[in-house]
């Protein structure tokens, strides 16, 4: 029995009835629910209240002035971001596990393979501003 738990733990994220995409193969894509390492990104954990954090986050979104709010209801926020420059569109998720206490995250190019680090540069930067109470 150890031994299963241990194998279930290193395994990494367990997809379980999310509505958060998977990602693709391409290196443009971050997910607290990946399965390759190299696209795992850690959930937005919180304390307190899911209702609260949910608000928070959606705060800090609608002070981004690349970020769009698309759909935000009890335990979801999408948002569109567009690149000033190309005006490429990325896709930042978010959907509640209140039981772990945590928002997974998900944040994807719709277009191109490679993204040149920047959907995890996005996803780290908000988690800090979410972190510090931002």
């Amino acid at each position: 029995m150890v031994a299963l738990a241990a194998i279930l733990l290193c395994a990494g994220p367990v997809r379980s009835a999310s509505m958060l995409p998977t990602c693709p193969d391409s290196p443009n894509c971050v997910s607290s629910l990946a399965e390759r390492p190299s696209q795992r990104v850690a959930p937005f954990a919180f304390t307190g209240s899911a209702e609260a954090a949910h608000g928070r986050l959606m705060r800090l979104l609608e002070q981004d002035r690349s970020a769009t709010v698309v759909d935000a209801r009890k335990g979801w926020i999408a948002a569109e971001y567009r690149s000033r420059l190309f005006g490429f569109v990325d896709d930042l998720r978010f959907e509640l596990d209140a039981a772990a206490g945590v928002f997974h995250v998900h944040s994807a190019s719709r277009t191109g393979y490679w993204d040149l680090g920047v959907n995890r540069r996005r996803v780290e930067a908000l988690r800090a501003k979410f972190a510090a109470g931002g």
